[in-house]
């Protein structure tokens, strides 16, 4: 196990042609956006928690797509949740791992439309899928056009 600082991982996505998350810690999550945005690499995001699972592409390469940070910025008080906490339905981690991988693919090799601008989310006692679009925000912290960290 090896720490890695922010150098280190924009090192790390700068390596990549895409990148997906699929951490468990929010500090974490908003790390690998801001690097993602500042290397200009899509981040396929993937999040399972008790029986709910979301995923979404997040490419700084589309003037449409938001990043992570406009849909959870990066000082909001959201709480702090972890599988080892609360718990996981474990199919959940893998139908959401696998649509990730097929995001990635699709990526990669230009085929079909991605989730950038969407987000699926998943509640697994049900089986039901819910898509909300997204879209950025120009006061974002992190890509925004009006923030002066995102120049």
């Amino acid at each position: 196990r090896q720490r890695v600082d922010a150098s280190a991982l924009h090192a790390l996505v700068a390596r990549a042609d895409v990148v997906l998350d699929c951490s468990d810690n929010y500090g974490t999550r908003q790390a690998i956006n801001a690097a993602c945005v500042h290397g200009g690499k899509p981040l396929v995001a993937g999040a399972a928690i008790r029986f709910d699972g979301q995923i979404s592409v997040y490419d700084p390469r589309r003037s449409d797509s938001p990043c992570y940070a406009c849909l959870f910025p990066p000082d909001a008080r959201f709480e702090e949740v972890a599988c080892s906490t609360m718990g996981v339905f474990a199919p959940m981690v893998g139908i959401i791992g696998t649509m990730q991988a097929a995001e990635a693919l699709k990526l990669i090799a230009c085929v079909g439309q991605s989730l950038a601008g969407r987000l699926l989310m998943l509640e697994g006692r049900d089986m039901h899928w819910t898509e909300m679009r997204t879209q950025r925000d120009p006061d974002c912290s992190v890509c925004g056009t009006r923030h002066p960290r995102a120049e």
